[in-house]
């Protein structure tokens, strides 16, 4: 599920312990990001490197999690089974300790979140009524597609607190990935997302199953695993929501008690 058909285990170790240099800067990143290649063996790929110095300190975030959070929803997400966080790993570069990402190529054709004039078009699902600039009517709609609903899945477990539509990418070989997991895994509900366009629906089958496999997980290695990453406290929140899940058997609804839907949207 890698566009740039190198092996996976050839990924990881060009990611943990390749040659990373820098190359750019991202500057309309919240914390310090930077564009990097990484090299090893004749073999070379691109990446994002966040080192945990470049994180902004957040009011409801322990100081200098962000990274850890960042691999934890990778685990999560190869865990479950939804492949949809690019490898993911926690390594030393030029400005210390940090994140470092598989680089995502977007394909520029591939849409699946946008906002449009009313009504949505047939096979996307509306999620807020809004106005543009001239006070138009205009909706926040997104694809309905099993690939995002996969991601949207793993929103829900992981709490992601900032689902933008600018975190969704679409790749050239039709994979759907999600990228910038750094505000997640809180013990509080804090799900905020674009994504809101199957609330309450049944859960499928394959995410009964998904779901399944983390419960045994979490009382195995999978809790191993992110034992380093996450406090504990949030990985019993991390098992309560997995439980709830398949109590409820539903897709969540958004919450009163917080603002559902990120800022910007896009």
């Amino acid at each position: 599920m890698i566009q740039s058909g190198i092996e996976p285990g050839a990924i990881e170790d060009l990611l943990t312990v390749g040659s990373l240099e820098l190359e750019g800067r991202l500057v309309l990143a919240s914390n310090a990001s930077f564009f990097g290649r990484v090299t090893l063996d004749g073999l070379s790929m691109s990446c994002i490197y966040k080192p945990v110095a470049g994180e902004r300190p957040l009011w409801d975030f322990p100081e200098g999690s962000l990274a850890a959070r960042e691999r934890a929803a990778r685990v999560v997400s190869e865990a479950g089974g939804w492949h949809v966080v690019p490898p993911t790993f926690l390594r030393d570069g030029r400005f210390g300790p940090g994140m470092v990402q598989q680089w995502i190529d977007v394909d520029p054709d591939a849409r699946l979140v946008d906002v449009v004039p009313e009504p949505a078009e047939p096979g996307w699902v509306p999620v807020l009524e809004a106005e543009d600039q001239r006070g138009d009517p205009v909706l926040l709609v997104h694809a309905d597609d099993d690939r995002l609903r996969d991601l949207a899945m793993l929103d829900v477990v992981i709490n992601n607190a900032d689902r933008k539509g600018g975190h969704v990418l679409p790749d050239a070989a039709g994979h759907v990935w999600g990228c910038d997991h750094g505000v997640t895994f809180h013990d509080e509900s804090k799900l905020r997302t674009v994504l809101w366009g199957w609330a309450d629906d049944p859960l499928r089958d394959e995410d009964v199953r998904a779901l399944r496999r983390l419960k045994r997980g979490l009382g195995g290695a999978l809790g191993e695993e992110l034992g380093p990453l996450l406090r504990r406290h949030e990985v019993r929140a991390l098992r309560a929501r997995v439980d709830t899940m398949l109590e409820r058997r539903t897709m969540p609804s958004p919450g009163r008690s917080w603002h559902a839907i990120p800022w910007p949207a896009m």
